[in-house]
């Protein structure tokens, strides 16, 4: 896929360069074009390898005054760049900071959309007036909700928290793992969870558990209307029974037409502004669709995007950033599969030395299945990757050694 140019425009500054997802929006930029000036937290950033970053940056303390005078200091020298970031906690922090920054044109949502979007029961309660399926949900206030849920449940239930970034300082003060979701088969399990929590006296939603596989659709919004549209399903997570993808397919526009005019819909009601990702549970026996959540930012999986042409960071920078005409974008490639072959390999572990580990009941182990399509993989000509690209190869590399030195 050629990645479009664009004429000349103010750099960009992208903060978070310590995933693929940094690494992602920097090398889409740079490839149009685009004057990219990254800060990182850690001087082990993937990001910072890359080719396409002009200038590299790192301020050790994140969300800090630090980051603060050092945005500041890039206001007077680059005027009127554009600001992209990659996490919710990043884009609250600069939500509240917007009017420190200068010059600096950041690409955020508007802050009660952000807010609804954090807040699942919130997201989910809309979803459900817009016609679209979501599963059952209910938030405990206490154990005793929790022992009389257990009596009434049907059974398996996921458990996750309604705001994952706002519970994340309150487990930590406890030495409580911050998990994306777990899995109770019954009442003793879902209780065995809650007494973990008592000691912070909050516990995440109980959810009906839906069959499935991921189905993530993504867009551009601005002005109410979607400018670009792409999706992709999940072929392996990691953990193995849901989390994020290890392995992904773009899939053609043609399909799920009318779940991906819900899901504007959805985005129009909460009045989001930007990129997005909305996440299904699709069952393709059913041919049903549970809407799990939405992500308010880039994505994990947003290398795909990148490999397919989507442009969302693109997008972004000219838009939003810009304020300039919505760039020429070309037709975004389907049956693309992207890769993280380090996950898959922690993904193989898990199924093959550590099956007992898996809590979804209903998870499939296809030990022989899962090793054949791993090595096959590597031999289909349609298959990129989230770190590795033949024109970039130094990130690849740098978190070869990351893993080698164990930093993160």
């Amino acid at each position: 896929m050629k990645t479009p140019t664009i004429t000349k425009t103010s750099p960009c500054i992208v903060l978070g360069l310590e995933t693929q997802i940094g690494l992602g929006i920097v090398r889409e930029l740079g490839r149009a074009g685009v004057s990219v000036v990254g800060i990182a937290h850690k001087s082990s950033a993937i990001g910072l390898k890359s080719r396409y970053l002009k200038r590299g940056i790192v301020i050790v303390q994140p969300r800090s005054d630090e980051l603060l005078r050092c945005l500041q200091a890039l206001s007077e020298e680059y005027g009127e760049a554009s600001l992209l970031t990659v996490s919710e906690a990043n884009l609250s922090w600069l939500l509240k900071h917007r009017d420190n920054l200068g010059a600096l044109r950041p690409v955020l949502p508007h802050l009660d959309a952000l807010n609804t979007v954090l807040d699942k029961q919130k997201t989910l309660a809309i979803a459900e007036e817009l016609g679209i399926k979501v599963p059952q949900t209910v938030e405990p206030k206490s154990f005793e909700d929790l022992e009389i849920l257990a009596n009434r449940l049907n059974f398996p239930v996921v458990l996750k928290w309604s705001d994952p970034n706002a519970m994340g300082p309150l487990l930590s003060a406890q030495k409580i793992p911050l998990l994306k979701a777990e899995y109770a088969a019954n009442s003793n399990e879902l209780l065995s969870i809650g007494q973990r929590y008592i000691a912070i006296g909050r516990w995440p939603l109980v959810q009906e558990y839906c069959a499935g596989v991921g189905l993530g659709q993504f867009f551009y919004m601005h002005d109410g209307q979607a400018l670009r549209r792409f999706q992709h399903v999940r072929i392996a997570e990691w953990p193995p029974e849901g989390g994020f993808s290890s392995v992904c397919d773009s899939i053609p526009l043609s399909e799920h037409c009318d779940l991906q005019e819900r899901s504007i819909a959805l985005l129009q009601a909460i009045g989001w502004e930007g990129v997005a990702m909305v996440e299904y549970r699709f069952d393709p026996h059913t041919n049903q669709a549970a809407l799990m959540e939405i992500n308010g930012r880039f994505w994990g999986s947003f290398p795909l995007a990148v490999h397919c042409g989507a442009g969302f960071a693109l997008m972004a920078h000219c838009v939003q950033g810009q304020q300039r005409t919505v760039p020429v974008l070309g037709q975004i490639v389907s049956h693309q599969r992207c890769r993280m072959v380090g996950t898959e390999l922690k993904r193989l572990f898990r199924i093959l030395l550590q099956p007992q580990k898996i809590r979804d009941p209903y998870f499939k182990k296809q030990p022989l299945r899962e090793v054949t399509r791993f090595f096959i993989d590597f031999l289909r000509p349609n298959v990129c990757y989230y770190l590795w690209a033949i024109d970039d190869p130094a990130p690849f590399f740098k978190d070869l050694l990351n893993i080698a030195f164990r930093r993160s």
